[in-house]
């Protein structure tokens, strides 16, 4: 079988190993379709995401659709179309019951937080927990499909904000995260969304999905204290600063852009006479199964997806990702 393997920075190859065999309580997947998420575009443009450095080969992908290979239980015939859910919890810990995410000692699929490093998705044939497997309902394409971890991610990040319903709310960010947290937004009922963004294509992308404003940073000004919620996707300390200014007072702020680790400037001060929230978003608990739900309703956020490359051209792949004049989520087709 074949795979991809990061092993430096703009280092990636597609490699033959050995096809892997599951054990008991394990399914092997024949994978379809990955997303490359930011935490991969880290791993492959800069040989770490954070504070996580790659100090051996790493499989990225997190975000996948397969269809069942083997299940040595017999519950799920070859063939069934599924997700994944990437993550293996740590040990229960008190105060953290509702919040298995937030445990210390899991892991998630493709990340070099530990050693050896958990491998991702990134390849034909992939090893999971029976447990981590959702099996899709009739009528969800692969494709589509394979927005389900993204989107759940999505889903958590607004599920932490007081006054989505009936509020205005401002993404700042218009890459597929942002994106599908402006489409949880319009679903959550939120009264207005606007978009925030660098560039105009990804803006008129935040239009197709249900932006009621377009804000191009550098040619239109976000006037201070206009928003009940602010969600900060593009991990740009100085759109941290532009929230804290944008948010109403007694607003909310949720991070779910991937801040740089380390010392950033931001002007936090308006925060304390506003009374504001400032609140981290981190992956996602149970929020997948509302995802694969809602990609099941309709073709909506097919337009998140703008292309598909096959998985041996992956530095074509990763290079268009990266690109968010020419692109939104770039999959890989195995």
């Amino acid at each position: 079988m074949k795979k991809l393997a990061i092993h430096a920075a703009e280092d990636i190859r597609w490699e033959d190993v050995d096809k892997p065999e599951p054990a008991q309580g394990q399914i092997r997947l024949r994978v379809k379709y990955v997303g490359i998420c930011g935490s991969d575009l880290h791993y492959y443009f800069h040989g770490a995401n954070g504070e996580y450095t790659i100090r051996e080969p790493l499989t990225p992908g997190h975000e996948l659709s397969a269809v069942v290979d083997i299940d040595p239980s017999g519950r799920l015939a070859q063939g069934t179309p599924v997700v994944v859910h990437p993550a293996r919890y740590g040990a229960e810990v008190a105060g953290l019951e509702s919040r298995p995410h937030l445990r210390p000692g899991g892991d998630y699929l493709g990340s070099a937080a530990a050693t050896p490093h958990r491998q991702g998705g990134a390849a034909e044939y992939l090893i999971v927990d029976e447990g981590m497997v959702r099996v899709l309902p009739d009528g969800l394409p692969l494709q589509r499909a394979a927005l389900a971890e993204p989107l759940a991610v999505a889903l958590h990040a607004v599920s932490l904000a007081d006054r989505v319903a009936g509020g205005r709310v401002l993404v700042i960010g218009a890459g597929p995260i942002g994106l599908l947290v402006l489409a949880a937004a319009v679903r959550a009922g939120a009264q207005t969304v606007s978009a925030s963004d660098v560039r105009n294509e990804a803006l008129q992308r935040a239009s197709s999905l249900g932006a009621d404003e377009l804000l191009l940073v550098g040619r239109d000004t976000i006037a201070d204290e206009t928003y009940d919620v602010v969600f900060e996707c593009s991990g740009a300390p100085v759109a941290l600063t532009q929230a804290v200014r944008a948010t109403r007072r007694a607003g909310t702020i949720v991070q779910v852009g991937m801040l740089p680790n380390a010392e950033i400037a931001v002007n936090l001060a308006p925060m304390l006479a506003k009374e504001l929230t400032l609140r981290g978003a981190f992956r996602f608990s149970s929020e997948i199964d509302d995802a694969v739900a809602l990609l099941a309703e309709s073709d909506r956020l097919d337009a998140v997806v703008t292309h598909v490359v096959s998985a041996q051209n992956s530095v074509e792949a990763f290079a268009l990702a990266r690109d968010s004049s020419l692109s939104s989520k770039v999959l890989l087709e195995f």
